[in-house]
């Protein structure tokens, strides 16, 4: 039994609770593991109304995939008999997205503190996305020589204007307000009332109307205003700067602007590894008139180039185990990244291409 990730039912509900507080919630494998049947089963189960996701520990809803895992596991060959780690947890991790994206039923996560990379997979894709005056959001990928995967390139481009991609490109930490704004957010609600909120779905009688319907009225009964977004504030600038379809040009746009904000945001880009922005870039253009089924194939591909990259395990050890925050990327500077070595980055895996069924 995998105790990272709690399983129950509360009468009608299927609750999961992520359970690796001291990691933030980081989603591994074994956790995509025990989640996927779990939510399978569920989908099938005639008792079963609606499902709840949250995180435990208070400080995280999930903080990401365990990249860390996998950088690590690039280091030295596959145990004998298994697949390397790189393939197997994001073709997993992928594929629980997948279910989500399609599941039948009512499900509703509570995003309470970090919800950054993996943690948006595992709700975004979702019918309810709660969150709390104490989110914390962000697709940071670009910092650690990755790209913004689980689905991002679905659901960053359906954010107002381009707002999704300088999310996707500068990282940046938005707050609950935000979330609201760029409608990852569904229902915005304080975080003492989260337990409540459980409490309501089990007791909720289900059996009158359609369940999303029953669980959108259930859910605001609890809603708050969370108030204005910063980031919405931005719009205008964003959208002139980041609707350009070449990294260069982007930070161009920003540095003709001469404000401080814009300053900031061409600063930002300059310490994100430049293969990751090309990549980011051409995969938000590509999959933006894309079905999310075709997404997924793309962003494995991706993932499986991107991982054997230098960069990737430059920014992991700069970020997450050194912790010094300087990475040497290779190539050091965009003029450097080759368009072929870009392109490269999208073809195809031949018979090891993730495809989902539609």
């Amino acid at each position: 039994m995998n105790t990272d990730v709690l399983l129950e039912t509360r009468g009608p509900v299927g609750l999961v609770t992520l359970n690796r507080p001291k990691a933030l919630n980081a989603l591994d494998l074994g956790m995509i593991r025990a989640l996927h049947p779990a939510l399978a089963a569920w989908a099938k189960e005639p008792s079963v109304k609606a499902v709840v996701i949250r995180g435990a520990g208070g400080r995280a809803f999930c903080a990401g995939g365990d990249v860390r895992a996998v950088a690590v596991s690039l280091g030295s060959p596959a145990p004998e008999g298994q697949e390397p780690l790189s393939r197997s947890f994001f073709r997993e991790e992928y594929r629980l997205n997948h279910l989500i994206h399609h599941y039948p039923k009512p499900y509703i996560a509570l995003v309470d503190g970090i919800s950054m990379g993996g943690g948006l997979g595992l709700s975004v894709h979702g019918s309810h996305r709660v969150v709390t005056e104490r989110l914390v959001l962000a697709m940071p990928e670009t910092a650690i020589g990755l790209f913004p995967d689980v689905g991002g390139g679905w659901f960053l481009p359906r954010f107002p204007g381009e707002a999704g991609t300088y999310l996707g490109l500068t990282g940046t930490r938005c707050n609950t307000a935000d979330a609201m704004w760029l409608g990852y957010g569904t229902q915005h609600v304080t975080h003492d009332t989260l337990d409540a909120v459980v409490d309501a779905l089990a007791a909720t009688d289900w059996s009158v109307g359609a369940a999303r319907d029953v669980a959108t009225r259930v859910l605001s009964g609890f809603t708050t205003e969370p108030g204005p977004s910063p980031l919405s504030a931005h719009r205008e600038t964003i959208d002139r700067c980041f609707s350009k379809n070449r990294v260069e040009d982007i930070l161009a746009a920003l540095e003709a602007e001469r404000t401080p904000w814009a300053e900031e945001t061409r600063a930002t880009l300059g310490r994100m590894s430049p293969s990751s922005l090309k990549v980011t870039l051409r995969q938000l253009r590509l999959c933006r008139s894309r079905p999310y089924d075709e997404v997924v194939t793309v962003e494995y591909r991706l993932s499986q180039h991107c991982t054997a990259l230098p960069d990737f395990r430059e920014g992991i050890r700069a970020v997450l185990v050194d912790k010094d925050n300087r990475p040497r990327w290779n190539p050091p500077t965009l003029a450097e990244v080759r368009e072929a070595d870009v392109e490269a980055c999208f073809s195809p895996l031949g018979d090891r291409d993730l495809v989902v069924p539609h």
